[in-house]
């Protein structure tokens, strides 16, 4: 039996200058905390504005801007269903991403026991 092998990461001396201006931009955008609370929100199903505003506290205006920011960066795509506007997230290597980033933190800043 073959043990399947992932894909070779690059490393990093071989990655383009592009690609490092690229990751910046992507984590300008996820800088903001609201909109990792967002992308934690629907990581695992889509959700309308107002069932995100009663799990996240912030106001309407705030919400919509977060929504805006990440939709236009690719991160979340949305569908109209009448009057209502659901966000899901469409890269799940953002998700990926933003799980283990946390995870980290949180780790690094638990408690000792």
């Amino acid at each position: 039996m073959t043990k399947r092998s992932k894909p070779a990461t690059p490393r990093l001396a071989t990655v383009p200058d592009q690609t490092f201006e690229m990751a910046a931009e992507l984590f300008a955008i996820l800088s903001a905390p609201m909109r990792l609370r967002i992308i934690r929100s629907i990581c695992d199903a889509e959700k309308n504005v107002t069932e995100l505003l009663a799990e996240i506290n912030t106001t309407q205006p705030n919400m919509s801007q977060h929504l805006n920011t990440l939709y236009k960066a690719g991160i979340v795509g949305k569908r109209r269903h009448g009057v209502q506007m659901y966000y899901r997230v469409i890269d799940p290597r953002v998700t990926e991403l933003c799980h283990t980033a946390c995870a980290h933190v949180a780790t690094d800043s638990a408690p000792a026991a």
